[in-house]
């Protein structure tokens, strides 16, 4: 039973990684699932309660910031609150919206900064500062997501060294 929940914990830490870049999947709070289904799995686990709860907050913290980044780039680009609620709007419809059929993950990367470059525009910013909004918002994207595959990798790899 004990390797049979292991190989269980292993394929939710994948899919945890995939969902760092399939929209909808929280890839964090899935992969620490995983390791959660490790540590009540096996008969001596090597993860204390400290370290599950370090992982825990670090899951919660990065599924936050995965939606806070992407507005952040905008304002850092230059972007105004125009940007920065189109960048949170495109992000949710790119995500939670359209993700359905062949554009679902061209829609989730290009949410936030379609969202960005409209809000902009919406607000009377001209095209070209409206872009550079946008470019931010597809860079605080791209952070978010790296910060969700480095979280997702870490966990990948204490479940790996707890076996060894």
């Amino acid at each position: 039973m004990e390797l049979l929940l292991i190989i269980v914990a292993f394929l939710v830490i994948i899919a945890g990684i995939g969902g760092c870049v399939l929209p909808v999947i929280p890839g964090p709070p899935i992969a620490f699932l995983g390791l959660l289904i490790m540590h009540f799995g096996m008969e001596e686990s090597s993860f204390g309660a400290g370290s599950l709860m370090i992982y825990a907050l670090l899951a919660i913290v990065i599924t936050i910031l995965d939606y806070v980044v992407p507005a952040w780039g905008t304002k850092k680009f230059g972007g105004s609150k125009y940007g920065t609620w189109g960048s949170t709007i495109g992000l949710i419809l790119g995500a939670f919206v359209l993700p359905l059929g062949p554009l679902g993950l061209v829609s989730i990367i290009l949410g936030p900064f379609v969202g960005a470059v409209i809000g902009e525009r919406l607000g009377g910013m001209n095209s070209s500062k409206a872009m550079k909004a946008g470019l931010g918002a597809f860079v605080g994207f791209l952070a978010g997501t790296l910060m969700k595959l480095v979280y997702c990798f870490a966990v990948l790899f204490a479940a790996i060294m707890a076996l060894v």
